[in-house]
């Protein structure tokens, strides 16, 4: 279930990303957080 959230955050993150949303609205650092968080999984993986 946790995994379904974090999908969902992420494609919604970035959608808003390539669409200028977040540039707009000076929130960019989301996509920097949203790399953060899948790096681990990454690794272990």
């Amino acid at each position: 279930m946790l995994f379904a959230l974090f999908y969902v955050a992420a494609i919604v993150i970035l959608v808003l990303h390539f669409t200028g949303f977040l540039a707009r609205h000076n929130i960019e650092w989301l996509v920097l957080v949203l790399a953060v968080a899948v790096f681990p999984a990454v690794i272990y993986l």
